[in-house]
């Protein structure tokens, strides 16, 4: 069996002031995709991106389009460079409308006006400081919901992001978290750090969130995909639009289920990834499930000149 090749595409937190300028600047179908998300939301995010403060991209309502349309005119910039069309295509969380515009399943001003309203959603279900998010390290999920479950005492606490063998994100109700946090320190040993994050994503206090989102998304066409993705929600690989919109909306109170997710493509054969987009973040997490694999980030001139000079020897 050949070996294969998947995309991946950032979430939130990969974001930087600058990011996307030098590609915009060199490549027209770049520039081009920044054009569109401008006109689609009415506003330069664009400007956000190239110039933008910190401050200004951390809102998540910023946050997410930015990502998203910096991801898409990466992916164009990797299509003019030539780099080899991947075999399937994957998301961590915002990340997975990134790759279902790179799919062929929802038009990248669709999918730009609907993770800002996503993300306003998101930042609105829950006030602030109400709900917290922490990071574990070395802890196996058994052990993480157990802590949780423990730790919930009328509350919610949960897994959010199951990210790698090595790291699990929790969220959930502040204080709950912090008692979860407690418990892992005593009872377990592990380190937990809480994450400057606006809301709990992924978890039971976005409902809110996903019954707005889902009318949203309703409103929308998803056409059938030219490229298999595999789901956060599920860690199953779909190829039809309807089960797109259905993850999408399952995806804002689940948890995102990463590390299955680059498990099954690897079962599938995928020894390279091409992170695509902003950020080295999802290359750590590749890294940390399998070490075996290749990971090439690509998101500035520099690292997709890298790209294709390693897949052009592969």
């Amino acid at each position: 069996m050949t070996n294969r090749l998947a995309y991946i595409f950032p979430g939130q937190g990969s974001q930087y002031a600058g990011m996307g300028s030098e590609l915009a600047e060199k490549h027209p179908s770049s520039r081009q995709v920044f054009e569109e998300a401008d006109d689609a939301l009415g506003f330069a995010i664009s400007q956000m991106c190239f110039g933008g403060t910190a401050e200004e991209l951390q809102l998540t309502e910023n946050t997410q389009p930015a990502i998203l349309t910096t991801s898409i005119a990466v992916l164009r910039a990797v299509e003019a460079e030539g780099l080899p069309a991947p075999d399937y295509v994957a998301g961590h969380s915002l990340g997975e409308y990134s790759a279902l515009v790179a799919a062929g399943a929802l038009s990248l001003s669709d999918a730009v006006r609907t993770v800002r309203l996503r993300g306003r959603f998101m930042q609105e279900a829950v006030p602030i400081g109400t709900g917290a998010m922490a990071a574990v390290m070395g802890a196996d999920l058994e052990t993480v919901t157990e802590a949780c479950n423990e730790a919930q005492q009328g509350e919610i606490c949960s897994p959010a992001n199951i990210n790698s063998v090595n790291q699990i994100v929790i969220a959930g109700h502040a204080a709950a978290v912090d008692r979860a946090i407690a418990l892992l320190k005593e009872r377990w040993s592990k380190r937990a750090i809480k994450l400057n994050v606006s809301a709990p994503f992924h978890s039971a206090l976005m409902m809110p969130a996903q019954e707005r989102l889902a009318a949203e998304l309703e409103k929308l066409e998803f056409h059938d995909l030219r490229l298999p993705l595999v789901t956060n929600v599920d860690a199953m690989v779909i190829t039809k639009g309807e089960d797109a919109r259905t993850s999408l909306v399952r995806q804002v109170s689940s948890p995102v289920r990463w590390l299955e997710s680059v498990q099954l493509l690897i079962k599938e054969n995928v020894q390279t990834f091409v992170e695509v987009g902003p950020g080295k973040v999802l290359c750590g997490l590749v890294r940390q499930i399998e070490r075996s694999t290749i990971c090439l980030n690509v998101g500035d001139a520099e690292s997709l000149s890298a790209a294709r000079s390693a897949l052009a020897g592969s």
